[in-house]
């Protein structure tokens, strides 16, 4: 079967509404879509970072349970776990404060085998980190020989847009990389101060990914190839939490890759049709995390969905 390899952090969400804590979840954008992925059946593989502290035990177990190989986790001795505080507004949405220090971070571990037409996922600051970067290029590179399908998510905070234009060089060469870019409307905001999807697309995507979806919360969302543009109306929902919508709408994309047996070779001349399955999955996963405290799908929605092997 296809693998998944994500290629990310790894944080404690403490969850805030009316100011007081209501949950605490192991998150990171690219782990919440591989913990929805593993639970849909698909074979996980994660790359990235554990402290050797009790959150990070934590967050181990939790990885564990979730079917989640952990070869490629680095442990980091003596030294504290990232957390995140997300308070809730009216409206579900978070806001973060961020407890980490991405001055420490790094990343020595094997590269993982990566056969043709596995999907790699990789996103965040982490993906920029120049601290880091040397090993996710590596890795990055040997999913190209190896024509797999790279699957990147920006998630360019305002934390960091004071640094937009210094690691615009590394994020352009993650475009390059990438055979789909699945960027939310506050990515370019903070990256470029857009806000135009097709602006976006033509502008600062097409050139290095034919493949662009754009995100903006309630707003249709965007797809752009190189023969289709198309807008989608999200559904209608009321949530109970918005965080990880973003990653599980990517995990839906990945799920649909899996699902429909799409290749790397017809990902680039994809059928209207089943760009319409795909992002069908990806609003049915991002409205299902939305209903409850939990940054993935739950086991009884996954269980409906299950991937054969």
């Amino acid at each position: 079967m296809r693998k998944v390899i994500g290629i990310g952090e790894t944080i404690l969400d403490v969850l805030f509404k009316d100011s007081q804590p209501v949950a605490a979840v192991p998150g990171g954008s690219v782990f919440n879509g591989l913990v929805s992925l593993s639970r849909l059946g698909a074979h996980v593989s994660f790359i990235g970072e554990l402290a050797d502290d009790k959150v990070g035990a934590i967050i181990s177990d939790f990885m564990k349970q979730n079917d989640i190989n952990t070869e490629y986790v680095h442990w980091k001795p003596n030294q504290k776990s990232p957390l995140s505080l997300a308070f809730l507004s009216e409206n579900k949405d978070p806001e973060f404060l961020f407890y980490k220090d991405y001055t420490q971070q790094e990343l020595y571990v094997n590269s993982p085998k990566i056969n043709e037409n596995d999907i790699v996922i990789f996103g965040s600051y982490y993906a920029i980190n120049p601290a880091i970067r040397d090993k996710t290029k590596e890795i990055l590179l040997l999913a190209k020989k190896n024509k797999a399908i790279i699957y990147y998510d920006p998630n360019f905070r305002n934390s960091h847009k004071n640094e937009a234009l210094k690691l615009n060089p590394i994020f352009i060469e993650n475009l390059e990389f990438a055979d789909i870019v699945r960027g939310a409307a506050y990515d370019f905001q903070n990256m470029y101060e857009l806000t135009d999807a097709e602006k976006i697309y033509k502008d600062k995507v097409s050139f290095y990914c034919p493949n662009f979806i754009y995100t903006a919360g309630k707003k249709p969302i965007q797809l752009r190839t190189s023969s289709i543009h198309k807008s989608y109306q999200p559904p209608a929902i009321n949530p109970v939490s918005t965080i990880g919508a973003g990653d599980n709408f990517n995990a839906g994309i990945i799920y649909g890759l899996l699902k429909e047996n799409i290749t790397l070779n017809e990902l680039y001349d994809l059928s209207e049709e089943k760009w319409d399955r795909l992002i069908n999955y990806a609003m049915l996963f991002s409205s299902e995390v939305c209903k409850d405290y939990s940054n993935s799908i739950s086991r009884s929605f996954a269980n409906q969905y299950l991937l054969k092997d």
